[in-house]
């Protein structure tokens, strides 16, 4: 069966390691704001955290308009 490859911009999920990619931030930092906002932006998978790319875009976003830093 052939793997199909989808770009990191179209997926729904995204690794920690691909949104620190994506975002250009950290994998720490990634991850701690995983464990921190808990089915806000990211979902657990096993032991592994994932990033719904959509809301942690929204979230970001969230931060620019307020001027804050996380």
């Amino acid at each position: 069966m052939a793997e199909i490859k989808i770009s990191i911009g179209e997926k729904y999920l995204l690794s920690v390691s691909e949104a620190a990619a994506y975002f250009n931030i950290g994998e720490k930092r990634i991850r701690r704001l995983a464990e921190d906002n808990l089915n806000r932006f990211s979902v657990m998978n096993g032991n592994r955290y994932l990033i719904i790319r959509k809301r942690f875009e929204e979230y970001i976003d969230s931060l620019m308009e307020r001027g804050e830093e996380d």
